[in-house]
C-alpha cells in the first residue's frame, strides 16, 4: 500500500483576511482524500500564535482555542517538522511532506511564511518568496506589469506617514491625475478589505485613512468607468496554463468584501461572454504576468474590460486566492474541466515538483582554480 502524504494545512493568520482564510480552509479540508493524505491542522491566531490539536479549525471558528497546543515549524532543515511545546521542552509532533498554507493577506501571502518554508527546506503549496511578495504589493506589481508592457490602470502609491502629514496635498495631487471616482486600497491586502470607492474629496480622505489603517503603503487608483470585472485562474510552475475567464456581476457598486463573503448576492458568468480574441488576450496577459513575477502553483488574475471598446487592464494577481467552493479560482477550473478535489491534488503535486526542482540548486561554490 502506498504511503500516505502527510500534509500540514495552515490557516488563520495575522491579517484582516483571517476569517476568509478559515472559510477557505474548511473547503480544502473537506476534499482531502483520507486514503491519500494524513492531515495535521495548524491554526495561527490573530496575535500570531501557532496552535494544533483536535478540530483546530472548528475551535478557531468558535473562538475556543484554550485547549490547543502551541507549535513551531523548525527552520532547521536537519530537524524539519512540526513541534509541540510541552512545558519547556519541544517534542516532535510529525514529519510533514507538504505544507499547504491557506492564508490570505499579510504574513501568509506576502512571502514571509514562504521564507520560513525555504529556510526549513520543505515542500509547500504556492508561489515562492519573490512571487508572493511582488504579487502581494499592488504598487510594486503594477510597476512590474508596466515593465512587461501589460496594461494597468493609472495608480499612485502613497505612504501612511504622508497621509498623516498632509492628506489634502495628496488629494490635490491625485485630482491632477484624473477626475473622480478613485479607489483607495491597502497595497498589501486582498479580499477587498480596506477598499473604498471615492466619488468626492471627503470620500477620498476617508478612504485613505481607512486603507492606511491596514498598511503603510496605500494605492490611489483611477476608477475606470463602465467596465466589466473579469477573472482568470492560472495553474502550474514553469509551464502555467490559464482557465476560461469568468465575469463577476457585483450586487454593489464594486466587488466588495460584503458581496464576496457575507451577503453572497453577487453573480457570475462562467465562461465570460467575450469575443474570442479578447479571451485569448486576457489569458495571454494572465500567464505573462504569472511568469513575470516567478509565480508558482496557483494565482487568480483580475482584469477590467471596458464595455464599449473591450480595452483590457490587468488589475491585480492573487497568489493565494479565495479557496471556498464558491470562490472564483476553483469555480473557473471546474468550468475548465478540473473539479475542486482534483485541483487540490494538483496543487500538492506542483508543490512537490517545485521542491524537487529546488533540490537541484547548489548552495556551495568551489573555486575551479
Amino acid at each position: 500500500m502506498e504511503k500516505k502524504l502527510h500534509l500540514a494545512v495552515i490557516f488563520g493568520g495575522r491579517s484582516g483576511e483571517h476569517e476568509v482564510s478559515l472559510m477557505s480552509a474548511r473547503s480544502v479540508l473537506s476534499v482531502l482524500d483520507p486514503a491519500k493524505y494524513e492531515v495535521t491542522q495548524v491554526g495561527i491566531t490573530h496575535d500570531g500564535t501557532w496552535l494544533t490539536g483536535k478540530d483546530v479549525l472548528g475551535k478557531f471558528e468558535n473562538n475556543k482555542t484554550e485547549d490547543l497546543l502551541p507549535v513551531i515549524v523548525s527552520p532547521d532543515p536537519s530537524e524539519k517538522g512540526i513541534y509541540i511545546l510541552e512545558g519547556e521542552m519541544l517534542k516532535k509532533l510529525a514529519d510533514i511532506d507538504v505544507y499547504f498554507p491557506v492564508l490570505h493577506g499579510t504574513f501568509g501571502e506576502d512571502g514571509t511564511i514562504q521564507g520560513l518554508f525555504e529556510l526549513a527546506d520543505v515542500a509547500y503549496v504556492g508561489a515562492g518568496v519573490a512571487g508572493s511578495s511582488v504579487g502581494m504589493d499592488k504598487g510594486v506589481f503594477k510597476d512590474v506589469m508596466i515593465a512587461n508592457n501589460i496594461p494597468v490602470v493609472d495608480t499612485m502609491v502613497v505612504l501612511r506617514t504622508e497621509i498623516e502629514k498632509d492628506v489634502l496635498a495628496l488629494i490635490e495631487q491625485a485630482e491632477k491625475i484624473s477626475e473622480y471616482p478613485f479607489f483607495t486600497k491597502p497595497a498589501n491586502l486582498g479580499s477587498s478589505v480596506g477598499v473604498t470607492k471615492c466619488n468626492s474629496r471627503s470620500d477620498l480622505q476617508e478612504g485613505l485613512m481607512e486603507a492606511a489603517s491596514f498598511d503603510r503603503r496605500v494605492l490611489i487608483q483611477k476608477g475606470v468607468k463602465n467596465v466589466r470585472e473579469i477573472e482568470v485562474s492560472v495553474l502550474g510552475n514553469d509551464e502555467p496554463v490559464a482557465s476560461v475567464p469568468g465575469e463577476v456581476l457585483p450586487s454593489r457598486e464594486f466587488y466588495s468584501y460584503e458581496s464576496k463573503y457575507i451577503d453572497g448576492t453577487s453573480g457570475y458568468a462562467i465562461p465570460a461572454p467575450l469575443p474570442d480574441e479578447t479571451i485569448e488576450l486576457i489569458r495571454n496577459y494572465a500567464v505573462r504576468a504569472y511568469k513575470a513575477i516567478d509565480c508558482a502553483g496557483m494565482a487568480r488574475v483580475d482584469f477590467f474590460v471596458e464595455k464599449e471598446t473591450n480595452r483590457i487592464y490587468l488589475n491585480e494577481l492573487n497568489t493565494i486566492p479565495g479557496f471556498t467552493k464558491i470562490s472564483m479560482y476553483p469555480k473557473l477550473w471546474e468550468a475548465s474541466g478540473l473539479p475542486y478535489s482534483k485541483l487540490v491534488d494538483r496543487l500538492i503535486e506542483l508543490a512537490m515538483e517545485r521542491k524537487a526542482d529546488r533540490d537541484h540548486t547548489s548552495h556551495v561554490y568551489r573555486s575551479q582554480s
